[in-house]
């Protein structure tokens, strides 16, 4: 028991100041008064269990753990928040037979991050014509973190970039430990590539990389038909986003799971940078090249920065990505 006691008590203690701290009402000052009191409960109840009253301090320290939890479960996600004007319209979709008509698209003129036009429209999108899936992976920092965008494209040369964001409000920036504490809500975005490729490339110095995904077309109709329904949801069911367990990997990884079944788990999932590699491990990719080839033919940063604000900026990034052979995109 004291052993258990020694492992597992700093650990809920530490995840207790930060629930607090990110929490609490109050400005920093009452986050660090509730911080200060939470520790000084708890590592009370650990030194009373280390100095030979292991039930005493085990049973008081549940009790207040549990009082502590069910304020933690009590806090509500909301759509009602002073949102940053990027994530300020929420998605939503309206489906009859192969026609999709998306509200509130993303179609922003970026200038810098605090300097743009915002533009938000609605677009219909026949299923009919959906012919192709690639997976876009901007990273700006370490290799291991991208962020991961899916866009579809139609045979008339249009496409539409689905991208699963936190929700932030004006002021706030990312976070990842915030993540873990219920500090964002989750956003689904839908964007043209000008505006949310572009706007990762070209204004925030990102390096983006895309790939040509093998996917049959009624897995194609159904994963776009997925984010349709999950921005639909998230309308009227807000839900928190989380750094490890709802994002912008895991959430594909699930919507496609439901579609083919049997994706197995991988840490390459929770390391959403080499979510490339995931998925020319299970044969989504062309396996007529080298993960290395298609990682070369597929960096568009260059290409993005080239095109910039052309209206034929979709095709201009994807020159020299060879095509998928037809058997292998059906």
């Amino acid at each position: 028991m004291i052993a258990v006691a020694v492992l597992v008590l700093p650990l809920l203690i530490l995840w207790g100041g930060f629930a607090l701290w990110y929490q609490i009402p109050g400005g920093s000052i009452g986050k660090a008064i509730a911080v200060v009191v939470w520790a000084a409960v708890g590592l009370t109840l650990f030194v009373v269990t280390l100095k030979g009253r292991p039930l005493v301090g085990l049973a008081g320290f549940a009790a207040v753990f549990a009082i502590l939890l069910l304020w933690w479960n009590q806090i509500p996600p909301s759509n009602n928040r002073v949102w940053a004007d990027d994530v300020s319209r929420t998605l939503s979709g309206r489906v009859d037979g192969n026609i999709v008509t998306l509200n509130a698209v993303r179609n922003f003129e970026w200038h810098s991050d605090t300097d743009y036009i915002q533009h938000w429209e609605t677009r219909t999108y026949d299923l009919s014509r959906l012919e192709s899936v690639d997976l876009v992976c901007s990273y700006w920092s370490m290799r291991a973190i991208a962020h991961i965008l899916v866009s579809f494209g139609f045979n008339d040369g249009s496409h539409v970039a689905f991208s699963v964001e936190i929700r932030r409000e004006k002021q706030e920036t990312f976070s990842e430990v915030g993540g873990f504490f219920k500090e964002f809500e989750l956003s689904v975005i839908a964007a043209d590539e000008r505006d949310v490729i572009r706007v990762r490339t070209n204004v925030r110095g990102e390096d983006d990389y895309l790939y040509h995904i093998r996917m049959p077309v009624e897995h194609m109709r159904s994963l776009f038909l997925a984010y349709v329904n999950e921005a639909n949801t998230l309308v009227n069911t807000p839900r928190f986003y989380n750094t490890i367990t709802v994002n912008c990997t895991t959430l594909v990884y699930h919507m496609m799971n439901r579609i083919v079944g049997g994706l197995p788990l991988d840490y390459r999932l929770l390391f959403s940078g080499y979510l490339p590699e995931y998925v020319y491990k299970v044969g989504g990719l062309d396996s007529r090249y080298a993960l290395t080839q298609l990682r070369a033919f597929g960096r568009i940063t260059d290409r993005a920065k080239a095109a910039d604000g052309r209206p034929d900026f979709s095709q201009a990034i994807r020159q020299g990505i060879p095509p998928l052979p037809p058997a292998a995109a059906r």
